[in-house]
């Protein structure tokens, strides 16, 4: 009887997650539908010029009659994208750790990172070209910059949230320095390192084509211009609609990375 109920329970559960997983897709999915639908149909129905605002229909046709060309680009976008999020993420995340351990540098050194975080980083984008011109570089190091304080902001609230009291009893206990930042810190301040790699994530995507726009010879910002000169606004739609599964692509590799790293976190939600 009581095996039974065991097996019950756990099928239960399954059914429960499973209803769980088609209601997290299904909805998006049906709002999408929606969307495009009235979309389709509306523009002809306002007699709005293709020119403002193509259909669905169009730019769709479009993103498969010039998919070589745009997953060419796209292709470019990412690797811009990925190497400056990788760089950030490399950077942010132990130098906020070092500035909360180092009280000095908090005070010497977080406020000259907050002073240059307020300078637009779209005006100093013509300056990357001047300086690194037309190639890959200045892409990525706009990139960079934009995913930078972001996540060294979560960083730091995260390796300060930590209960001062708890260090007292890792080392009441004879553990290590190391022992203590791999077993304690950093898993405490996992979830809001996450948090600002997720927010981090969209703005890579931001300053890979701001970048793009300013000067450059391939890529989807790249692209999206060259529709913008010709009116071209299937190409232009198509375009936004690559960068849309660019970003969606990567915050999803955020989110099963940070399941990876933080299984205890799958188990309690």
């Amino acid at each position: 009887m009581t095996q039974q109920k065991i097996q019950s329970s756990v099928v239960e559960e399954q059914q429960s997650q499973l209803s769980q997983t088609l209601e997290a897709v299904l909805w998006p999915m049906l709002s999408f539908t929606v969307l495009l639908v009235s979309w389709q149909y509306g523009v002809p129905l306002l007699k709005i010029p293709e020119y403002i605002l193509p259909i669905p229909s169009a730019f769709f046709e479009r993103l498969w009659l010039d998919r070589l060309l745009i997953v060419e680009h796209t292709l470019v976008t990412m690797q811009e994208i990925v190497l400056g999020f990788l760089m950030a993420t490399v950077i942010s995340v132990p130098l906020g750790y070092i500035i909360v351990s180092i009280r000095i540098l908090e005070k010497a050194v977080y406020p000259v990172i907050v002073f240059f975080q307020l300078v637009p980083k779209i005006a100093i984008a013509p300056l990357f070209v001047v300086w690194f011109g037309f190639g890959l570089f200045p892409k990525v190091l706009l990139t960079f910059l934009l995913c930078f304080f972001p996540t060294l902001v979560a960083s730091m609230t995260g390796f300060r949230a930590l209960d001062e009291r708890v260090l007292y009893l890792t080392r009441s206990m004879g553990a290590t320095a190391w022992q203590t930042f791999r077993y304690v810190r950093v898993p405490s301040a996992l979830v809001y390192i996450f948090s600002g790699l997720k927010v981090s994530a969209v703005f890579a995507a931001t300053g890979a084509i701001v970048g793009e726009f300013v000067g450059a010879n391939a890529g989807l910002g790249y692209l999206l211009l060259r529709g913008t000169s010709f009116l071209d606004m299937p190409l232009i739609f198509a375009c936004l609609v690559a960068l849309s599964v660019v970003g969606i692509f990567f915050s999803y590799i955020v989110d099963a990375v940070e399941v990876l790293l933080m299984p205890w976190q799958r188990k309690d939600s």
